[in-house]
């Protein structure tokens, strides 16, 4: 299985090149791991965490900054199936952050705190998707 816990560079520069102006949403899509897997030297490296436990310090961390930035959680949901698509793809945690622009994201990734505490979500995430959408309102139509 592929691990997916950060954009690589592509991506990066790719959602940096959209527009940075308008609101955004984030669709989080979060596996765990059984186990939290921090870096040796880490002081919660031996301390037999899940990785749910250790996404929670994440979200317990991280929160303030993400208000800080002008963004909240909008939406979450639990898991139950797969109807199309993967069947292995089974998701422990589904959010939507919203974010006033991409300045308010970026600066949120960039802030010295956030990055301190991101250990905990490196080491909680299995895989993962964080999918970049813009609100099209409500319609009366798919398409």
């Amino acid at each position: 299985m592929t691990r997916y816990l950060d954009p690589d560079r592509a991506q990066f520069d790719a959602f940096k090149g959209l527009d940075r102006e308008t609101e955004l949403n984030m669709l989080n899509l979060v596996q765990f791991n059984d186990l939290a897997n921090y870096p040796g030297d880490h002081e919660l490296a031996r301390d037999g965490l899940t990785g749910a436990q250790a996404y929670a310090l994440y979200g317990q961390e991280t929160a303030a900054i993400l208000e800080k930035v002008g963004g909240s959680i909008v939406w979450s949901a639990n898991f139950e199936l797969t109807l199309i698509g993967p069947s292995d793809e089974v998701w422990d945690a589904m959010f939507i952050a919203r974010y006033p622009n991409a300045h308010a994201f970026l600066a949120m990734v960039s802030d010295p705190d956030y990055q301190r505490h991101v250990v905990h979500r490196q080491a909680a995430v299995k895989t993962s998707r964080l999918i970049r959408t813009q609100n099209a309102g409500a319609k009366d139509q798919f398409a």
